[in-house]
C-alpha cells in the first residue's frame, strides 16, 4: 500500500528540497537562540554586582532576611547550573565559567 504525502507546493514537490529547506530553517532557529543566549562574561559581572546591589538594598530597606533570601536564591541557582554543567561533561574552570554565566548572564537583557 502507497500512502500519498500532502505537500504545500502540490503533487509535483521535491521532498529532496523540502528537507533541504527544512533542516536549512532548523540551522537558523537554533542559530537565533544560540545568539539570544549568548553571554560575555562583563555582562555576567554586571549582573552579579546588580545581584548584590540589590540584596543589600533589600536588606538595609526591608529586611536582612529577605536579602539573604534573595543572595541564597542565586547562590542555590548557581550551584544546581554548576551541577548540570559537571554532568553535561564540563570540568574545572569551564563548567565553573558556565554555571556563573548561565545565574548571572540575565544582565545581557538590561544592559546596552
Amino acid at each position: 500500500m502507497r500512502v500519498e504525502q500532502s505537500w504545500p507546493e502540490g503533487a509535483h514537490a521535491d521532498p529532496c528540497a523540502a528537507r533541504e529547506r527544512y533542516d536549512a530553517d532548523m540551522r537558523a532557529s537554533r542559530a537565533a537562540v544560540l545568539e539570544l543566549f549568548r553571554v560575555e562574561l562583563p555582562v555576567a559581572h554586571m549582573g552579579l554586582v546588580i545581584t548584590i546591589i540589590a540584596g543589600v538594598f533589600v536588606g538595609v530597606v526591608w529586611s536582612p532576611r529577605v536579602g539573604v533570601c534573595i543572595t541564597g536564591a542565586f547562590a542555590g541557582l548557581f550551584v544546581v547550573a554548576l551541577a548540570v554543567a559537571l554532568l553535561v561533561g564540563r570540568r574545572g574552570w569551564g563548567a565553573v565559567r558556565a554555571a556563573y554565566k548561565f545565574t548571572f548572564g540575565w544582565a545581557n537583557w538590561i544592559t546596552p
